[in-house]
């Protein structure tokens, strides 16, 4: 056992931080939003937008049948079959052309989404079994590879778009390239991916002072030495705390993806047009830094005390981004981003904390339900009122408050969960 938790640990999680450094495209569409909306959609943000909430719409429904099928088949499988298919949908969106947007939306949103789901689960699950007394710390530093992706690929995907004609242009060619890289990475990475060996969890069982609130509160562990009940995904769907997490987590990503979707554009009705992209690496470089940090902290104070205070900050930044001019408007987006990141580390935890880890690619893939949902339901709030608003960004001031209200709910939500017993 000293051997395996020495060196062959450490392979599946190098393969899996490359492999969600490159799925880290997919929080780098606001480069591509202006550019799409007016050459394929006739100006039209919403629709423009749809793209990217389809790709995190679908993101749930992948890591659900990539779920089932890595516990039927192998990680390794499932991961290289994603990529396969994310691969094949950005081959697929590089053929758009005005008039034909729905090739952008089944490309790079469905089958794209798909695709991810297929990796992005499959990886968080498989590193959490190598580290089930540290699963904040494993989840953040695989989920803060996915964000620091969009620091790597901002200033490349860039380039690209220049070099294959400029906006409005060049966006197609440049989803090929990327096609190429998911092929190339996914394939290579999934070689090395692969749960431990049968009794390995047992042996690895948390310090009674390493477990968090959200264990010890479980009545199945009523003792340290005992291992955290695994639910199947139709004993977990049967709990209230499996719908109290769905929905929170539909409220909490409202604010952090209306800023990602938007991030340039907003800059650039600021008029900083010539900086614009800071907001994109600004956005992305905090979303990983926010993975990885609060991925730590929640080991510490716990899921769901982790999960209040990010909403709490979340809710109060989104009522200043109207508000702040000049270069602020970059600090701001940076905290949304750092806020949104911790997020999105922290739920992974929070679900194999309450459901366990045997059934979680699966179990983590319907909480994303809820994520995906609300992937759609704010790109469409935040398209529609920058369509409003055109190069006026106050006109955008409502989208914003209807994040915070959200935040706010998914607050009290938490607090349910945090505080009331259930029977499960």
């Amino acid at each position: 056992m000293d051997t395996i938790n020495k060196n062959q640990k450490i392979y599946p999680v190098i393969a899996s931080v490359a492999i969600q450094l490159t799925l880290g495209v997919a929080y780098i569409w606001s480069v591509f939003q202006t550019g799409v909306a007016n050459s394929i959609f006739d100006g039209d943000n919403a629709a423009a937008s749809l793209t990217f909430s389809l790709l995190l719409a679908f993101l749930a429904v992948g890591s659900i049948l990539g779920g089932k099928l890595a516990v039927k088949y192998t990680t390794r499988i499932v991961v290289f079959c994603g990529g396969l298919i994310l691969s094949a949908g950005f081959f697929l969106a590089s053929i758009v052309t005005p008039g034909s947007g729905w090739l952008l939306w089944g490309g790079y949103g469905v089958m794209g989404g798909l695709g991810m789901g297929f990796t992005y689960a499959t990886t968080i699950a498989c590193v959490q079994k190598w580290f089930p007394h540290k699963k904040g710390l494993a989840t953040g530093i695989i989920v803060s590879a996915l964000g620091f992706g969009g620091v790597v690929f901002t200033p490349i995907v860039e380039w690209l778009v220049v070099v294959f004609g400029g906006d409005g242009v060049g966006e197609p060619r440049s989803f090929m390239v990327l096609g190429i890289v998911f092929l190339v990475v996914c394939s290579v990475g999934s070689i090395f991916l692969k749960n431990p060996p049968e009794g390995y969890l047992a042996v690895a069982v948390p310090k009674a002072s390493e477990v968090s609130d959200d264990v010890a509160a479980q009545k199945d562990v009523a003792a340290p030495q005992k291992v955290i009940r695994d639910y199947s995904p139709k004993e977990m769907m049967k709990t209230p705390k499996f719908y109290l997490v769905v929905f929170t987590y539909l409220l909490a990503c409202m604010g952090g993806l209306m800023m990602i979707g938007f991030a340039k554009p907003i800059a650039v009705s600021k008029g900083l047009a010539e900086t614009a992209t800071i907001g994109v690496l600004a956005i992305s470089m905090f979303n990983s830094l926010g993975r990885l940090i609060c991925g730590m902290v929640s080991d510490k104070i716990g899921r769901k005390n982790t999960i209040i205070t990010l909403l709490t900050g979340s809710a109060v930044l989104s009522l200043f981004v109207t508000v702040v001019d000049g270069y602020w408007i970059y600090v701001l987006i940076a905290l949304i981003g750092f806020f949104y990141g911790g997020l999105i580390s922290t739920f992974p935890s929070l679900t194999a904390d309450i459901f366990g880890a045997k059934f979680m690619a699966t179990n983590y893939g319907l909480v994303l339900l809820g994520f995906g949902a609300g992937a759609i339901i704010s790109s469409q709030i935040a398209g529609y009122y920058k369509n409003l608003a055109a190069d006026n960004v106050a006109l955008m001031f409502p989208a914003f408050i209807i994040a915070s209200c959200c935040a706010l709910a998914g607050i009290i939500m938490m607090l349910i969960l945090k505080f009331i017993k259930f029977r499960n």
